[in-house]
């Protein structure tokens, strides 16, 4: 069982930047492919990024490529999700997942285990 819970969302300005913790309690999360995935009201959850179990590989969506930047430290237990440029478009519920598969290709919701329970980033225009 792993347990995650995500901090770091808010208000911020078109342009700006936020850093998203999520936080793993439970057992073997250096085992666990770590992700981020959103969802904005009236859309589907989509792939943001995902980062190997080791740290060492990570994948991100087109739209965020070059922007955002994906990172896990196992001694802390965390991952992290630093987005910088941010646009209006990133507005939604950033939500972190584990998978206890550690394939890079994976981006679909379904594979995914543990889920947290959301953090909200609004950016404003």
């Amino acid at each position: 069982q792993v347990q995650l819970v995500e901090s770091g969302g808010g208000l911020v300005q078109a342009g700006g930047s936020l850093r998203l913790s999520c936080a793993a309690s439970g057992q073997s999360f250096s085992s666990y492919a770590m992700a981020w995935f959103r969802q904005a009201p009236g859309k589907e959850r989509e792939f943001v990024a995902r980062v190997s179990a080791a740290g060492m590989s990570t994948k991100y969506a087109d739209s965020v490529k070059g922007r955002f930047t994906v990172s896990k430290d196992n001694a802390k237990n965390t991952v992290y999700l630093q987005m910088n440029s941010l646009k209006p478009g990133d507005t939604a519920v950033y939500y972190c997942a584990a998978d206890s598969i550690n394939l890079l290709l994976r981006t679909s919701a379904s594979n995914y285990d543990y889920w947290g329970q959301g953090t909200q980033v609004t950016v404003s225009s």
